[in-house]
């Protein structure tokens, strides 16, 4: 009976994996390059709220940053 769970997450793991076997075709390679494809879109806007985010955060910690919530770090 404890091999069934094992057994099931094995067979899930191998379907699962299956997609990530095929390699990309170089006409496929555009669609993934738009901007909208990235984890971050526009750098400066990020890097704005980013900004903005821990300068009202009065902690300190998080992304790195330090300092407090007067937005002179």
């Amino acid at each position: 009976m404890k091999k069934r769970p094992a057994l099931a997450f094995l067979l899930l793991a191998l379907l699962f994996t299956g997609c990530a076997i095929k390699p990309l075709q170089p006409w496929e390679r555009d669609l993934l390059a738009e901007p909208e494809m990235q984890t971050i879109p526009d750098p400066m806007d990020h890097a704005l709220d980013e900004h903005t985010y821990f300068s009202k955060e009065t902690a300190h910690g998080g992304d790195g940053v330090g300092g407090g919530g007067c937005g002179c770090n």
